[in-house]
């Protein structure tokens, strides 16, 4: 509807014939169906509006919560790249490391020695053999933290059976075990010398 159009006047003294009236009732009726689409039409805008700073809102929110996550996840994948890197070093140096010391024992052939230097060929190999021993023992853990396997040559615990944790209920036992015998003994002197 068109703002300036002049609304309709009901107040006209003279009589109005049958057929003006309907003519006005007519135009009044197209008027509130012209504001009635009016309304519709600033409705439908309204709406479209707020879905639209919703999603605005959305996307602000959401942004700001995945530039968040994102700069956290980017800082750590940097750490952890330049980690794996420093371990790829590490692990070809000891590959390199265990390639020679592979190669030198290899090599070592006793039955290409000459009689005279036996004695200093073996002192040699024997000395290669340490070397070996120890860089083994020493990257090992290096290599992987829980070791691939043993290491070459791993000390045997003093008392075998009490390296491994044992709880309360082991422990009590084996010191009712243990102190049983003298228990028995000592009832044993009680009731002998109760007969004398």
């Amino acid at each position: 509807m068109n703002p300036n159009e002049p609304y309709l006047d009901l107040s006209e003294e003279d009589e109005l014939s049958s057929e003006q009236l309907d003519l006005k009732v007519q135009k009044a009726q197209e008027q509130l169906l012209s504001l009635k689409r009016q309304q519709d039409f600033i409705e439908k805008q309204k709406r479209e509006l707020e879905e639209l700073s919703r999603r605005q809102e959305e996307f602000q929110s959401g942004r700001s919560e995945m530039l968040d996550k994102l700069s956290r996840a980017v800082a750590v994948l940097e750490r952890e790249i330049l980690e794996a890197q420093r371990r790829v070093e590490l692990l070809n140096a000891i590959l390199e490391t265990f390639s020679g010391h592979l190669q030198l024992l290899e090599e070592v052939n006793p039955k290409a020695w000459e009689p005279g230097d036996f004695n200093r060929e073996l002192s040699k190999a024997l000395s290669a053999l340490d070397d070996a021993k120890s860089e083994y023992n020493r990257c090992l853990p290096r290599i992987q933290p829980d070791a691939m396997s043993e290491p070459y040559e791993q000390e045997a615990h003093p008392y075998p059976g009490l390296e491994a944790e044992h709880d309360f209920g082991y422990w009590a036992r084996s010191g009712f075990a243990f102190t049983l015998p003298l228990f028995i003994l000592g009832i044993i002197f009680l009731l002998i010398s109760l007969l004398r």
